[in-house]
């Protein structure tokens, strides 16, 4: 079973060391989000990518979400950041919105699903943040079988995935609710998944600044 390490602010260097060790030995991690735990693995390990598929029971060409902590972070997953990324960046990051970026040149496969993009959230939720500076970029995507019930807790992820995972660290519960706005950018900007920032207000943020979003999702 995945051992437990519990977040405590003091401890948080010392938690980041023993992340980053499980992270650089390939290794899955299950983190607290500002919705629900997810998993982590290094989003340009192959081996723990792979690992990461095995566990989620992931369909075929769906993309896997990358966590940063810093917007220093982005730049290695990306190719170009597009003018409106930009200004959304600076409106909504840190926050609960995920923008698909075009992907870097190399980003692997089991990141990107052959889609040449990949969506990136700036974690605005303080323990994960904490840790994000120290050991980002990561994977982002719910601790849990594809289908199932995303996690609030770790002793729910401990009772879905523990034998496959290597850490869980413990925040105690989250606050789960709405998932973050997917916003595509890339081209015409679109909303692939509707989420906790809304519509109006993204729609808002970019007629401020002469852009605006496609019609429905």
């Amino acid at each position: 079973m995945a051992s437990i390490e519990p977040y405590g602010i003091s401890t948080v260097p010392v938690l980041a060391e023993l992340v980053r060790r499980v992270l650089g030995a390939s290794g899955l991690i299950a983190l607290p989000t500002e919705s629900f735990y997810g998993l982590a693995a290094a989003p340009f390990d192959e081996q723990a990518l792979a690992r990461l598929w095995q566990v989620k029971g992931r369909s075929e060409g769906k993309p896997i979400l990358v966590l940063i902590g810093d917007e220093s972070q982005l730049r290695p997953l990306i190719r170009s950041i597009p003018h409106a990324a930009r200004l959304l960046m600076k409106a909504f990051w840190p926050g609960p919105l995920t923008i698909v970026f075009p992907a870097a040149v190399g980003l692997s496969d089991a990141v990107t699903a052959g889609t040449g993009s990949v969506g990136v959230r700036f974690s605005p939720w303080e323990p994960l943040a904490n840790l994000l500076r120290l050991v980002g970029p990561i994977t982002g995507t719910s601790a849990n079988r594809e289908g199932q019930p995303p996690p609030r807790t770790a002793k729910e992820v401990q009772d879905c995935l523990g034998d496959m995972l290597d850490l869980i660290v413990d925040a105690g519960p989250t606050p789960g609710g709405r998932p973050s706005t997917v916003i595509d950018v890339r081209g015409p900007i679109r909303i692939v998944r509707d989420g906790a920032i809304e519509r109006d207000v993204i729609e808002a943020e970019l007629a401020a600044h002469g852009l605006s979003l496609e019609p429905g999702r």
